[in-house]
């Protein structure tokens, strides 16, 4: 009965338009409350016990500061030079722009680890050269928006933060590192629809008529935003400082760059950014300290147990039940934001994996990339939200495009489950 309340109460809350982390408290305090029928006020003094559990975990210090950095590298011009660079490198011609789209929004995650902030970023250069080239704005959206699904699997991450912390196993730096070749493997897939899709419907003819940047030129201006990634990724492996620690190392040098290197950030500006990024922080944070009173519901109340053992009965194989999970959360992730599949889940599906044996590091890679596609897959995808917003176009018209996309990471997530050392590999090698 306590589980049938609990899951009817956020589903129903939650279809009644009540914000998700608010829907995931009101149902984890019903729960609670009736658990503790006898003694209901001595019972609730859980819930904010629970909720300030939730939030007070150290490595979530590096969210609000990696929210921060997304901003202000927004802002700072590192983009529009990324682009220049690589355009110089690759040259003009048919299915470049794409390319280079996919590429600056890969590096960027380098730095940021936020798919909306990075497609915002991109979004704002892309976008608009894309159109003077030729390309539908439809196609330059769903492109730009599935290009920056790839920064929450490479380092840094958000969504390898918040997991992180719900699953002791699994380490940020471990994380970091094994999310490094399958995102890279992700940006690889999209790239071979991307320039495909342009090529077989004459896109971008216009594009080869358009001046080549200097090189040379390029390099030196993009230089600082090169160096980004450098100094985060290089620091953490170094020992200077922690993931928690680099996320603040990475503000000061955004800031650094866009106000006294490129002068794109005024001292006006920067209550604007403090603003924008203090906003969302606050909703991530809030969202986790409430799902941490619907975690303590599932674990204690004895909701999980039930639902293992009617998984494990069932005589399904190890494969089937994971190509089911991770089916369940590629439709979870059309209604849902990334955290919040993370807040849902991953109590639910810890017991799983430790029935199974399954890799805590490897398990967590391959949940973000459930989320990753989530990122772009309509109805709900955040990041075709921001790149449909910039091109002027209804995210229904980025549908004949997005569909090619989704296959290709798709074959990245089976190629990820069927080969584990893909992304275990790295974070062996360094140690982790």
């Amino acid at each position: 009965m306590i589980a049938t309340v609990l899951f009817v109460l956020f589903i129903g809350t939650m279809l009644a338009g009540v914000p998700i982390g608010a829907a995931l408290g009101l149902a984890g305090t019903a729960a609670i409350a009736l658990a503790n029928a006898d003694t209901p006020w001595f019972g609730l003094l859980a819930v904010p016990q629970n909720f300030y559990a939730g939030l007070g975990k150290y490595p979530l210090l590096a969210i609000p500061m990696f929210v921060l950095v997304g901003s202000i590298f927004d802002r700072s011009g590192v983009a529009l030079r990324l682009v220049n660079l690589a355009i110089a490198i690759v040259g003009r011609g048919p299915g470049m722009l794409p390319l280079v789209a996919i590429a600056v929004a890969m590096f960027l995650g380098g730095i940021s680890g936020s798919g909306p902030a990075t497609a915002a970023a991109v979004g704002g250069v892309m976008i608009a050269a894309m159109a003077r080239a030729g390309y539908p704005g439809a196609y330059s959206a769903a492109v730009v928006g599935a290009a920056a699904a790839t920064d929450i699997l490479i380092p840094p991450s958000v969504a390898f933060i918040v997991y992180s912390v719900m699953v002791p196993g699994a380490s940020v730096p471990a994380l970091f590192a094994a999310g490094m070749v399958p995102g890279m493997l992700a940006g690889l897939a999209l790239i071979v629809p991307a320039v495909w899709l342009a090529r077989r419907h004459r896109m971008g003819a216009e594009e080869a008529h358009l001046p080549r940047p200097p090189f040379w030129q390029s390099l030196r201006e993009a230089s600082w935003g090169l160096a980004a990634p450098v100094l985060i990724l290089g620091g953490m492996r170094a020992g200077w400082f922690t993931p928690t620690e680099a996320a603040v190392v990475a503000v000061f040098y955004g800031l650094f760059v866009g106000m006294v290197v490129h002068r794109t950030i005024r001292l006006r500006d920067l209550f604007e950014i403090f603003r924008e990024s203090g906003e969302l922080s606050a909703v991530i944070l809030l969202v986790v300290s409430l799902a941490g009173i619907f975690a303590f519901s599932l674990s204690t109340l004895g909701v999980i147990d039930p639902i293992t053992n009617a998984i494990v009965a069932s005589g399904l194989s190890e494969t089937t039940v994971l190509l089911l999970v991770l089916g369940l959360l590629v439709v979870a992730g059309m209604f849902l934001d990334g955290i919040s599949i993370f807040l849902i889940f991953v109590p639910l599906l810890t017991p799983l994996m430790n029935h199974f044996q399954w890799d805590p590091v490897w398990f967590g890679v391959l949940l973000t990339l459930n989320v990753a596609i989530g990122q772009f897959t309509p109805p709900m995808a955040v990041n075709l939200m921001v790149s449909s917003r910039i091109a002027g176009v209804p995210m229904e018209a980025t549908t004949r495009w997005v569909g090619w996309l989704l296959v290709a990471m798709g074959l990245c997530m089976l190629l990820v489950m069927i080969w584990p050392p893909l992304a275990l590999w790295l974070p062996q090698y360094l140690g982790y």
